[in-house]
C-alpha cells in the first residue's frame, strides 16, 4: 500500500472515527461474558494475571476489555504499519501498548512487558500472533508467566454468525448484532501445578488445552 495511504489511516481524525466505529459495530453484538469472577477475584486479592488468546478471536473482545482500563492492562503489538493502527486502538481502550514482537525486538518487547506485568499485574497476550503459525502457542507467553508468577487465563470468542477473514489466522469478525461468547478458561498456575514440566512442556500443555477452541472458518470468508 502507498505511504499517503498510510499517512490518511494513521492521522488522528481517523483513528479517533475508527475507535468509535468499533466501539458501535460491537455494542450491536448480544455478548455473554463467561467465567470471569475467579480471575478477577484472583487480581483483586494480590495475584497477577496474564490472559491470553489466538490472534484469531481477538476483535470481540476490544469492546468489553475497555471495562479493565482502570486497570492498566498491557498489550504487545508488532512494529508495523498494520500495527501503529491496532496500538492506536488499543491506546484508546485504555491499554498499555508496547511494540514488539517475536520476530522482531523481541527480547527488549518482552522485558517491558514483563515489567509492566510486574507492576500493575494484569496483561493481555496474542498467544499466535502476530503472524502466526496459526495456533501455535509462541515461547513469549510462558516466559512471562515463570518471571512474574502469573496465573495464564485462556480466552476464547465465538459468535453465531461471522465473517472470516483470508488471513493467516482466518480472522474472525462477528456479523452485526451475532451472539458471541466471551469465555474465561480455568487459571493455569504453573507455579503451583505442573512443576515437573519444563519450559516446552508448559508451553506444549498450553497448547493443547486452547487449540481445541480455534475456529477453522466458513468458506466464504472476507478476501477470497
Amino acid at each position: 500500500m502507498s505511504k499517503k495511504y498510510f499517512v490518511v489511516v494513521k492521522s488522528k481524525p481517523f483513528l479517533s472515527f475508527l475507535y468509535w466505529f468499533i466501539r458501535a459495530y460491537s455494542w450491536t453484538f448480544r455478548l455473554t461474558v463467561e467465567n470471569e469472577e475467579a480471575w478477577m477475584d484472583h487480581l483483586k486479592g494480590g495475584g497477577t494475571v496474564l490472559l491470553g488468546a489466538w490472534h484469531q478471536q481477538f476483535f470481540p473482545l476490544i469492546y468489553h476489555f475497555k471495562t479493565y482500563a482502570h486497570l492498566n492492562p498491557s498489550v504487545m503489538i508488532s512494529q508495523s504499519n498494520d500495527g501503529d493502527i491496532i496500538a492506536a486502538i488499543a491506546n484508546k481502550s485504555g491499554f498499555l501498548t508496547v511494540r514488539g514482537s517475536s520476530s522482531k525486538d523481541g527480547r527488549e518487547s518482552l522485558g517491558k512487558m514483563i515489567t509492566n506485568l510486574k507492576r500493575y499485574r494484569l496483561a493481555f497476550h496474542g498467544l499466535d500472533g502476530p503472524r502466526g503459525p496459526a495456533g501455535i502457542i509462541k515461547a513469549g507467553v510462558v516466559r512471562m508467566a515463570d518471571v512474574t508468577d502469573a496465573v495464564i487465563v485462556p480466552v476464547y470468542t465465538s459468535a453465531d454468525k461471522a465473517w472470516f477473514f483470508n488471513s493467516w489466522d482466518r480472522f474472525m469478525l462477528p456479523k452485526p448484532f451475532a451472539r458471541v461468547t466471551l469465555r474465561f478458561g480455568p487459571m493455569i498456575n504453573f507455579h503451583a501445578e505442573h512443576q515437573e514440566m519444563d519450559f516446552e512442556g508448559r508451553r506444549l500443555f498450553l497448547e493443547k488445552i486452547m487449540k481445541p477452541a480455534l475456529i477453522g472458518g466458513d468458506t466464504q470468508g472476507i478476501g477470497e
